[in-house]
């Protein structure tokens, strides 16, 4: 491992849910995956994707104007090293929400580079919840081909938090101290591949 770099930034990670619902257990479940990034050292943007409303994407639309939701969103991507997603299952994949996301962030930028290049080398964590046993685990597996496919690289450790409803109780709370450590593990594991990144020649 090369020595660490004293004059490396800190590593910044943008984070969301992907739901709009009050009562999502993935808006719960990813103040978790936050807390573990921020004590392995992270400096963590998490946002609500209810505050970026977009339209699904439509290339007409795009033609037009591009929306200055999508910009803001490119935008902060562009700050940040990494993302951190908790994502529902939706008919055995990720929702059209978190999809409808990615794919207008990686349009092209208003300077006419690939809007892809904001995602080329970046780390991402990712996690799910789900009422039934599997936790959403269908859903990390097309996310995570997603996310590959886009340049990030996504760290192998992942955690899909099955019964959900009892284990949620409220944002930031997962009741199974089990599952609680290993989605901080998750989170930790996208700050320490950055370190080793960001400390290593270029």
């Amino acid at each position: 491992m090369p020595p660490a770099n004293p004059a490396v930034s800190p590593v910044r990670l943008l984070a969301f849910a992907g739901s709009l619902r009050s009562g999502s257990y993935n808006r719960r479940l990813i103040p978790v995956l936050v807390e573990g990034a921020r004590a392995a050292g992270a400096e963590v943007t998490l946002i609500e994707l209810r505050d970026y409303p977009l339209p699904i994407y439509d290339g007409d639309i795009e033609a037009e104007a591009m929306p200055e939701q999508a910009r803001r969103l490119q935008a902060l991507l562009a700050e940040h090293d990494g993302l951190l997603i908790s994502t529902p299952e939706y008919n055995g994949s990720m929702p059209a929400l978190v999809k409808n996301t990615l794919d207008w962030i990686s349009r092209p930028l208003a300077d006419g580079r690939s809007g892809t290049a904001l995602f080329a080398d970046k780390v991402a964590g990712i996690v799910s919840a789900s009422p039934g046993p599997l936790g959403g685990l269908r859903s990390l597996l097309v996310l995570r081909d997603a996310l590959a496919k886009l340049g990030l690289i996504v760290v192998p450790q992942q955690v899909a938090v099955g019964q959900a409803a009892d284990k949620l109780s409220d944002f930031g709370q997962l009741n199974d101290e089990r599952q609680r450590d290993a989605v901080h593990r998750v989170g930790a594991a996208v700050v320490r591949h950055l370190k080793v990144y960001q400390g290593a020649p270029a």
